[in-house]
Formats: structure tokens, C-alpha cells, sequence
């Protein structure tokens, strides 16, 4: 007998607006074993240095998770009769003590490594994929895809402080969890505190495509540059959605103008397509500086959009 997998609930027995909101509408589990994917909330926005609320995120991605439907239209994908994927909940935090919540993070996604589960995440700041990698990388460093209008790739904030959203990857790369010469930063802006402020990166060896650059590439010729450099193996994809211009998606703590548009957004996840992905994250949703839903709708879409490609790669590899 076939498999039975999870399937988000009928619209046309319990319409979209009602039920308990989880994400896509797919059931909760209680534990990551005997799935493909797992979809998790990380409500923690401890390493916020100005405008927090993305603790808030996962809620509200989850609310307007139900706006999607089964298949996607371009890809003619419909990762539910592909793989086995469920809302796991929500990963315990701490919000008050930020080198305990990192522990209690890394512990929750050991467990989803453990059983074999690719996750997804909706944060959260970005420090949030710091402990995650720490989980998702035991085995060897992995390569990067960050979709971002910042680095975060700074040392300390306050003196002394080597943890916060603007720092998950220089400490990945000092705790060998990212290879940094198969780490790819795309749509990177702004003003910086420093001049000195990319030098890490840059010295590393991570490929910085400004958004300079970007706007004058296709998003297509960009991913195909993105998969030379990560090539066949393992790589972790962080989508931070103030990479994307604010007038699209205004709720998030460090907003830039000049930014990718949403369609963009899509076509560079697309090009995701046949990497060897061991999770995705969706970071930075702040609902208390959104308008109407429309930065977590993003956030939701952007979610259903790695969940398509990573539950293609893993019916592939099982063909």
C-alpha cells in the first residue's frame, strides 16, 4: 500500500478562514519522526539590536499560510503528494537569556536531524539560524545561499556582545559550520557602521552580490552563478525578507529601500532548484511594523516556495 501522506485541510470542507491556524493548514506533530520536512516557529527576537517584533513572526506566518493553496502554479508542484511534512510547533526559547535560548534551539533541531527531517523555519531574527546550523552542521561545514540586505557577518555589538541578528554568520564560519568559500550573500545594501564592516566576509571568501549587481543581472543569471559556487553538496538557504524592497514588505526590523521586488523573490528561490538543501529559513517577519498581513503573507509564500523545491529534490532522490 502507497504511503498516506499529510495533506492540508479541505477548503471545501472547512474554509480557509476557520480552524487552528498551522502552517499550510497541515497537521501538528507531536515529534519530527517519520517525516520528510518539518515546519517549525522560532518565536525569538532576542538578538534584535533596534526594532523588535520578530518574535511575533511565526504566528502571523501561520495566519496567512492559509491563503495558500495546494499545488504551485508554475512548477506544477504539490509537495503533499510527495513527501511527509507537518507543523511541528513551535521551538522552545528563552527570551530573556540569549545564550540559553541558542542552546534550546540547537537541541530542538538535533532532534529534527536526528530523525531525518528536513526543517523549514519561520523566524524569528536572524541569530535564530546561528543554533540551527549548529544542529544541521555536526557532520561538516555546509555551504550558505543568503538572500539578505545585510551581511550580518559583524563581530560584537556593545563591546562585547558576539551574539546578535547581525552576527549568525561570522560566528557560523568561526565554529566551522559554513564552508565560506560556498556561501553566497545576494541583494546586500545599506549603510554600514564602518567601512571594515564586509572585510570578514570578503576575506573568507563569501561572494558578495551587491544590489547593485543584482539589478543588473536576470535573477535566473544570478542563480546560475549561486549553483557553480555551492555545486553538489549540502548547503543552507536563509531568506531574511528585508532583502526585499519595504514598500512590498514593511514589517521587519532593519528595512532598506532599494530592494528586490516579491516576484523577484520567487524566481531566485526557483533557482534553488536540484541543490542539495539540508534546511531554509525564513527570517525577520516583525508583525507589529506590518501592514494588513502583507510581510507575513511574503513570509508564508516564500515558505511554501522552498517547501515545493526541497519536496521535489526529495521525491528525486528517492526515483
Amino acid at each position: 500500500m502507497a504511503e498516506q501522506y499529510n495533506q492540508p485541510l479541505d477548503a471545501a470542507v472547512l474554509p480557509r478562514f476557520a480552524g487552528v491556524p498551522t502552517f499550510m493548514r497541515l497537521p501538528v506533530a507531536e515529534s519530527p519522526q517519520g517525516l520528510d520536512i518539518a515546519l517549525v516557529g522560532v518565536p525569538y527576537d532576542g538578538g534584535t539590536t533596534n526594532r523588535a517584533g520578530a518574535r511575533h513572526g511565526p504566528r502571523e506566518i501561520r495566519n496567512q499560510s492559509s491563503l495558500l493553496r495546494r499545488v504551485h502554479h508554475a512548477l506544477g508542484i504539490s509537495p503533499y503528494d510527495l513527501v511527509q511534512v507537518a507543523d511541528l510547533g513551535d521551538c522552545p526559547t528563552n527570551p530573556i537569556n540569549v545564550l540559553d535560548a541558542l542552546k534550546r534551539i540547537e537541541a530542538f533541531y538535533s532532534a529534527i536531524k536526528g530523525a531525518g527531517a528536513i526543517p523549514i523555519s519561520a523566524g524569528g531574527d536572524h541569530l535564530i539560524t546561528l543554533p540551527i546550523l549548529r544542529a544541521l552542521a555536526k557532520d561538516g561545514p555546509v555551504g550558505l545561499i543568503q538572500f539578505d540586505s545585510h551581511s550580518d557577518t559583524n563581530d560584537r555589538y556593545f563591546g562585547d556582545n558576539p551574539y546578535t541578528h547581525g552576527t549568525p554568520f561570522r560566528r557560523a564560519v568561526e565554529e566551522g559550520l559554513l564552508d565560506p568559500k560556498r556561501a553566497v550573500q545576494v541583494g546586500i545594501r545599506g549603510s554600514i557602521y564602518d567601512p571594515a564592516d564586509l572585510d570578514f566576509a570578503k576575506a573568507n571568501g563569501f561572494r558578495i552580490i551587491f544590489i547593485e549587481e543584482y539589478a543588473q543581472r536576470r535573477p535566473e543569471d544570478v542563480m546560475d552563478e549561486v549553483r557553480a559556487i555551492i555545486g553538489d553538496a549540502d548547503a543552507y538557504v536563509s531568506f531574511d525578507v528585508d532583502v526585499i524592497d519595504p514598500s512590498a514588505a514593511p514589517g521587519t526590523g532593519t528595512p532598506e529601500i532599494g530592494g528586490i521586488t516579491t516576484l523577484e523573490a520567487q524566481r531566485l528561490v526557483r533557482g534553488l532548484r536540484g541543490l542539495s538543501i539540508v534546511g531554509a529559513d525564513v527570517v525577520e517577519v516583525a508583525p507589529p511594523f506590518d501592514v494588513g498581513g502583507m510581510t507575513a503573507l511574503v513570509g508564508a509564500t516564500l515558505m511554501f516556495e522552498l517547501l515545493c523545491i526541497i519536496a521535489e529534490g526529495i521525491a528525486g532522490r528517492r526515483a
